[in-house]
């Protein structure tokens, strides 16, 4: 991935926290010919220095069946991201770039047995819909429902061995080019732009303060 010091973070809070919020990862394996990818919802559990992302994935897919094969995994975390024209910069004949912040973690994949799968899903269903209030809460489901289609459901753990991350929030650039930029990116209809100038605006209140 592409790294520099200034597009990076000493505070590893920050990253599980990136983590945390951003939970719809892309989940690349390797099936001895090509890489394949699958999209899934994760959670990311810290015990100590050991940090574990649990999860689940279809049965019979190529994916599945590449996991089953090769442990050896990759989870991308995505987050917001916007094009950044130079046309906003103090010299706008400059090259013009894209702002994002993205983790990226390995691992080596456990896959889990019926029982673990099954608590997976009951974590994950409850942390989407209250389990006191909802009609589609875990707890107000059929069980012969639930077990017809826990048979089609892996579940997985991931043990983390290595993680990267580039938050790249234009830390290069002047202040008033970074003003000049979140000025920019607030006038898009473009949400993921908007939600680019909260982050950057965030970092330019800290700055100041520092």
């Amino acid at each position: 991935m592409y790294k520099a010091p200034y597009f990076t973070t000493e505070n590893q809070e920050e990253i599980l926290e990136f983590m945390n919020q951003n939970t719809f990862v892309t989940l690349v394996g390797f099936d001895g010919e090509f890489p394949v990818a699958t999209q899934v919802p994760v959670k990311t559990v810290v015990a100590g220095d050991v940090i574990k992302l649990i999860g689940h994935i279809m049965t019979k897919t190529d994916h599945c069946k590449a996991f089953e094969q090769n442990p050896n995994v990759l989870a991308i975390f995505t987050g917001a991201h916007a094009y950044i024209s130079a046309s906003v910069y103090e010299n706008p004949r400059s090259a013009s770039t894209w702002n994002y912040k993205t983790v990226q973690a390995k691992g080596i994949m456990r896959l889990l047995n019926s029982e673990e799968t099954y608590q997976v899903i009951k974590e994950l269903t409850d942390k989407y819909e209250a389990p006191d209030s909802s009609p589609a809460a875990f707890n107000k489901m059929d069980e012969a429902y639930i077990q017809k289609h826990l048979k089609a459901i892996t579940g997985f753990e991931i043990v983390v061995s290595n993680i990267n991350h580039v938050f790249k929030l234009s830390q290069n650039h002047s202040a008033a080019n970074k003003e000049s930029i979140v000025r920019n990116l607030e006038q898009s209809d473009d949400v993921l732009a908007q939600e680019v100038a909260r982050e950057m605006k965030g970092d330019l209140r800290l700055n100041k303060k520092d």
